[in-house]
């Protein structure tokens, strides 16, 4: 049938998730770091993903598309509702993570970080410590899941965090200006392994590209947990 639908420019997405955070119907999700119209019949065309859209990625057309099925996303939607908060987001699914007592809260553990500021929208572009450094662009939450990330990740890095759901921005720009001006050697990203942090990757693999420049980059998941994802 022809209906109005939304459609995504993967070209202007960021992966930032909020997009499907915004739709309630579970029609759109993250795939490989972009937006996707998963489930035609789960579209209700009423647009409520567009005005959560950062980068207006999303607009509406009009062409031949299956029916919104209601009481498909209805039954989906009492599937997920164990699990998953209302708004359908993976990222925001409570849970309560059970740990062995190691007797080892007391031990002093150092700070490895090397610079001030960390945040991404409060970093200079072109503050000393960026020349000759190994950056690490990583999501705020990764620090917290993960119980060795001063030794493991800050540790000979300048560090850089920043979360693309929260701060509701696209970190690119600010990031192309820093690797652009600067003699960065690698850059490592911290992730969580929900979809929402796709936002926070994507922006360091376009801010590399736009550079110029070839500049090794590798990419470590953190799940909710506390593991490294392989």
């Amino acid at each position: 049938m022809l209906r109005r639908i939304i459609k995504i420019d993967e070209e202007k997405c960021s992966g930032c998730g909020l997009c499907a955070n915004a739709c309630h119907e579970g029609a759109i999700g993250i795939v490989d770091g972009k937006a996707n119209l998963l489930r035609e019949d789960y579209c209700d065309g009423l647009g409520d993903c567009l005005p959560a859209c950062p980068t207006g990625a999303i607009t509406f057309e009009e062409r031949e598309a299956c029916a919104y099925n209601e009481a498909a996303v209805k039954a989906a939607k009492q599937r997920k509702s164990a699990d998953v908060l209302p708004c359908g987001c993976p990222g925001t699914a409570a849970r309560a993570i059970c740990r062995e007592e190691t007797g080892e809260e007391n031990a002093k553990v150092p700070s490895r970080l090397s610079q001030w500021p960390v945040q991404i929208k409060l970093a200079g572009v072109n503050a000393p410590y960026f020349n000759g450094a190994d950056l690490l662009v990583a999501a705020d939450c990764t620090a917290y899941a993960y119980g060795s990330f001063h030794n493991d990740f800050i540790r000979g890095r300048i560090t850089l965090i920043g979360c693309p759901k929260l701060d509701m921005v696209d970190y690119t720009e600010k990031l192309t200006q820093i690797i652009a001006g600067n003699d960065i050697h690698s850059v490592t990203v911290v992730r969580m392994e929900v979809p929402c942090c796709g936002g926070i990757e994507n922006a360091v693999k376009q801010a590399i590209r736009e550079s110029g420049k070839s500049i090794p980059c590798s990419v470590v998941t953190v799940s909710t947990d506390g593991r490294i994802v392989e």
